[in-house]
Parts: C-alpha cells; sequence; structure tokens
C-alpha cells in the first residue's frame, strides 16, 4: 500500500511549491453544529446544575472559553471526571444558560437587568471577556445613583477598569451622595476609604464629620465602635472654630467616648495654633484636602511682580489681594501650608536679591523671613515634606554695572519654616537658571533650565534629601527653559518651553523616571505657570507664538481633557502661580 502512495505522490509533484488552500467557510459555523449538538444532548460529557436546573454540555467547549472550566477539567479534581458540577444556589440559573449561550454562539445581550450579574459570573467562572464587556457596559451606564453600588460590585470582583471610574465619581460627587440610603449601607472601611482622600471633592468640611455622624446612628450599636477610627480621617482643624466648639463637642456620640474626645481635643489645639499663627501646623486634622485650596496669582503690569491676585473658586474671577511690599523681577514663590515664600529676584536697582517675603493668607500679611544665603534671580522654587527649597539662577557679578547675568548657580539651599534658617544642600549636577522644579515622591527634581552648554539637550535633575545628594536619571525630551512643572496624580506634569519645534507638553513618571506624551490641546505655550489644585491642573500666561496667552486653562485628569476657565486681565503678566491651603479663621 505504501508504495502505491509513493508513486501518487511523485506523479503529481513537479518539484515546485504548488499549494492550494481550501477554506469551506460554513465548516467555520462548527459552534453552530456543536450548539445543536447540544440542544439534541449528543455527546454531552458533562452536566452543569444551577438553582434546581440541568444544562448538559461539551467539556471540550466550557474549557475553550472559560480558565475556570479548563482548570476543572484537566486537572486531577474529582470533577475532571464527575458527569456533573452542581452551582446549587451560588449561581442563577438564567445567567449559567447566559454564559453557555456564549460559550456555543460567541454572543450575548448585555443589559441593565443582568449587566451586574454577568460581571460577578463571568469574574466566577473565568469568563473574561464577558466580566470586561459588562463592566464596559455599566462604565457607560454609571450614574450618581449607581456610583456606591458600582464601586462595591467592582472592587469586589477585581474590575479595575469599572472600579477607578466609579471610584471617581464616588469622590466627586461625596456632597449628594452622603444623603442616600447607599451610602449609609457602606460598609465602615469603604466610607473610610472615601473620606480618607485627599482628592474628595467637598468645599466644606463640615459635611464630612456630619456625613461619618450619620453613618454611624444609621446603625448605633453596630458602628458605634468605628467612630474614632472614622473621626480621624475627617479635618477637623478645618471646620469653623465655633462649629468646632460648640457643634461637634456637644455631640454625646463624639463626646461620651473617650477616644472621640481626645480627638476633638486635639483638633481643638491645633486650630488654635493656626489662628495664632504658631509655626507650621503639619497634623493630618489640620491638612486640607486638594480640593480646599486658594489659587493665586503673582504678577504685575510690567515684568516688575508687585501684585498677589486671587482666583476665586465659584466665580473664577482674578482680582487684586494685597501688594508685594517691595516689586521685583524673575522671583520665584512657592506656597508651603498657608504661607507664600518670595524669594530673590532683582529689585528696582537692578542687583540680584537675598530677600524672602512671606504673605501669610490666614492672616493676610506680610512679614520678612531670614536672607538665602546666596543672592539670586531666574531661579526655581518649590516645597518637599514642609521644608523651601532654592534651586540655580543667576547671582549678579560684583561690582559690575549694569549687572550681567553671572553663569549659572550650583548652589541649591533649603529653608526649615520652624527654625527659620536657611542651610546649603549638596550643589546641582550641572547650573541651570530658568529650570522648572518640583517636589514628588519625596524627592526634588528639577527640568531643562539655561545651562553653560546650550547645545547640548538639557537633563532631568533628581535631589535625595536623605542621602543629600543630586542625580541625573533622565534627559528631557525637548530643549527646555522656562517650561512649567506640577505634580498630577502620581505624575509630574512638564508644559510648555520654549524651543523651535513646539512647546509641547509631557508627563514625567517619577519612580520609573520615563516620559510620555500628555494630552496638549490648549498647553502649547512658552514660558508659563503651572500649579496643581484640587485634582486639576491649572496653566497660565506665557506665549502662543508671538502672542501673549491671555487664559486660565485647566486640565481634568478625570475627563482627560482642557478646558478655558477664565481671561486673565490683559495687564497683568504673571511671574509666579501658587495654591496654598485654606483655613476658616473663628
Amino acid at each position: 500500500g505504501g508504495s502505491n502512495h509513493e508513486n501518487r505522490k511523485s506523479r503529481s509533484s513537479s518539484g515546485s511549491m504548488n499549494i492550494q488552500l481550501f477554506h469551506k467557510a460554513s465548516h467555520a459555523s462548527l459552534l453552530t453544529q456543536l450548539n445543536l449538538l447540544r440542544q439534541r444532548k449528543v455527546f454531552t460529557d458533562v452536566l452543569l446544575k444551577a438553582g434546581g436546573r440541568s444544562f448538559p454540555c461539551h467539556r471540550a467547549v466550557l474549557a475553550s472559553c472559560s480558565r475556570y472550566f479548563e482548570a476543572m477539567f484537566s486537572g486531577g479534581l474529582r470533577e475532571s471526571r464527575d458527569a456533573e458540577v452542581d452551582f446549587h444556589d451560588s449561581l442563577h440559573p438564567e445567567v449559567l444558560e447566559l454564559l453557555l449561550d456564549y460559550a456555543y454562539s460567541a454572543r450575548v445581550i448585555i443589559n441593565e437587568e443582568n449587566a451586574e450579574s454577568l460581571l460577578e459570573a463571568g469574574d466566577m467562572l473565568q469568563f473574561h471577556d464577558i466580566r470586561d464587556a459588562a463592566a464596559e457596559f455599566l462604565e457607560k451606564n454609571l450614574h450618581q445613583s449607581n456610583c456606591l453600588g458600582m464601586m462595591l460590585l467592582s472592587d469586589a470582583h477585581q474590575c479595575r477598569r469599572l472600579f477607578e471610574p466609579a471610584w471617581r465619581m464616588c469622590l466627586a460627587d461625596f456632597a449628594a451622595l452622603v444623603k442616600t440610603e447607599d451610602f449609609l449601607r457602606l460598609p465602615g472601611d469603604k466610607v473610610q476609604e472615601l473620606i480618607l482622600s485627599e482628592e474628595l471633592e467637598v468645599e466644606d468640611e463640615s459635611l464630612v464629620y456630619e456625613a461619618v455622624i450619620d453613618w454611624v446612628k444609621a446603625d448605633t450599636e453596630r458602628r458605634r465602635g468605628e467612630l474614632p477610627r472614622l473621626l480621624r480621617c475627617v479635618r477637623l482643624a478645618l471646620l469653623p472654630e465655633a462649629y468646632l466648639l460648640k457643634t461637634v463637642a456637644s455631640e454625646e456620640l463624639v463626646m461620651c467616648h473617650k477616644l472621640g474626645r481626645e480627638i476633638v481635643e486635639d483638633a481643638v489645639r491645633c486650630k488654635t495654633r493656626i489662628l495664632q499663627n504658631d509655626g507650621i501646623v503639619t497634623g493630618f486634622c489640620a491638612r486640607p484636602r486638594k480640593v480646599s485650596q486658594a489659587l493665586l496669582l503673582l504678577g504685575g503690569q510690567t515684568f516688575m511682580c508687585d501684585k498677589v491676585y486671587v482666583i476665586d473658586n465659584k466665580t473664577k474671577e482674578i482680582t487684586p489681594k494685597t501688594d508685594i511690599p517691595s516689586p521685583r523681577k524673575e522671583c520665584s514663590a512657592c506656597a508651603i501650608g498657608c504661607k507664600v515664600y518670595v524669594t530673590g529676584g532683582r529689585g528696582s536697582e537692578n542687583g540680584a536679591s537675598k530677600d524672602v517675603w512671606v504673605y501669610d493668607t490666614l492672616h493676610e500679611e506680610w512679614s520678612k523671613a531670614a536672607p538665602m544665603l546666596v543672592a539670586r534671580f531666574g531661579h526655581g522654587s518649590a516645597e518637599l515634606d514642609h521644608m523651601l527649597f532654592v534651586v540655580g539662577g543667576h547671582t549678579s557679578l560684583a561690582g559690575s554695572f549694569p549687572a550681567s547675568p553671572s553663569v549659572s548657580l550650583k548652589q541649591v539651599e533649603q529653608y526649615d519654616p520652624q527654625t527659620n534658617k536657611w542651610t546649603l544642600v549638596a550643589p546641582l549636577r550641572e547650573g541651570v537658571s530658568n529650570a522648572a522644579v518640583v517636589g514628588a515622591k519625596n524627592k526634588l527634581f528639577g527640568f531643562g533650565g539655561t545651562s553653560v552648554n546650550r547645545d547640548k539637550l538639557p537633563k532631568v535633575q533628581c535631589f535625595h534629601p536623605c542621602q543629600n545628594r543630586w542625580s541625573v536619571p533622565a534627559a528631557c525630551p525637548q530643549l527646555w527653559r522656562y517650561t512649567a512643572a506640577a505634580v498630577v496624580g502620581n505624575h509630574v506634569v512638564v508644559i510648555g518651553g520654549d524651543t523651535e519645534f513646539s512647546a509641547s507638553s509631557y508627563r514625567f513618571n517619577s519612580e520609573t523616571y520615563q516620559w510620555s506624551k500628555f494630552a496638549d490641546v490648549t498647553a502649547k505655550r512658552i514660558s508659563c505657570h503651572a500649579v496643581a489644585s484640587g485634582n486639576r491642573l491649572y496653566v497660565v500666561g506665557g506665549y502662543c507664538g508671538a502672542q501673549r496667552c491671555k487664559t486660565l486653562d485647566c486640565y481634568d485628569p478625570a475627563s482627560d481633557s482642557w478646558d478655558s476657565v477664565t481671561s486673565v486681565p490683559y495687564s497683568l503678566i504673571p511671574t509666579a502661580f501658587v495654591s496654598t491651603w485654606k483655613y476658616l479663621p473663628a
């Protein structure tokens, strides 16, 4: 027989690669055929049961679209040989039927009635595409009325895709949600996670305090013990003093609890220190959430910076707030807590200054801090762990007139507001001026700037405070000076810069040191200023081509989109942009 086959092969083979692909389209509907066999119970080799109903199936089909069944049938498990698998009441028969119809047809109709059950069952039986499709459906139908439920559901089934947007909606709509039944039914650890979040969008902390009290009172016997844990997450020192002393201190639920009473007493002490302007108050109960911060713009009608403007949270109007005691050019400003530190710059007589002016936004008064060790202008400044750092810049050449810029400084100094002292720390690896400086993840970063080697691509310089050393973990993706940087979420966003190509924006991961492009709809500006406040990024000033940019723009990471918030008065040229903590006075 063998030789006969050999002969046939040699007769038809001319040695050339002569092939034909035979494809029978109707055979591709193998699933349809298998489904008919299933309905006639032919060759079925396993019986699935749920809630009293039985479904005969083929193991091979189940194993091919579910990791759960693949493991069950291929392992040495008892079920791998058992003729039936009973889910009892852990699975609704109609949901199992939908999954099986999908396994045999690659189709399933998802609607409002079945989406949640499909997500749960898809997760349990590891039909991952079903789980993800149901999550996508639910994400499109997310709403204030269901976001708490969706947050719990997606959390229980490790469904990041739905959890993220649901969680963001819970934080954003918190004020409306605390009045709902769903909120009062939340488990304690979820209430805690929500009110702990920096990103919770509440203008008024009393809302958070009242939400905690209402939640505990909804089931006092069971929940009383959780009160201290939750109370610690409320920023009690942000409440007006009168509210704290009257309302909170007379709440029986709180005061009859030894720990509760201590937490309130601690907050009252904190509040007193803030109102008496007694050092920097770093206690957690005094730390405003991101959303309750004030945006301040420093600038002037010329390049001389002489005023502080405030941007109203509600109306977004930009109005003058106070005059800077000693107007200056090319200074830097940075906020720590509720104070703004204006460092260096060039005064009217053009010499570099060591002066440090401090504006206290709570008491609305100016004072002078200890002068810097090195006079400088064109430098950067940033906060890191309640310390102020000033980086680089120029200092004037002694005795030369008019003052001409020296080479860029390498000196970096650190200011401690508690002791009112400046100390020099390790110098930059490469002296720079007009670099963007920002503190993120316990490190200080300087991006780009003008250095001696103007021809080279500028670097990212990173300061590690615990080791007091600088490293150069990355290069900048473009030639950058006059850029702005701010921390948004886990990334530093670097915006603008005077490149010949374009002023694009990038995001920089402060842990992996990797760059990626950033949504730059309205961010194509040169020499602008940026600050993060609330969960958003604000950008102001700068030039688009030869034109001055006239808008204050805002980037919202939740929708990944830019918006123009308001117009900047045309006469105002911004010098610095900061976001300070906002405390309510008595």
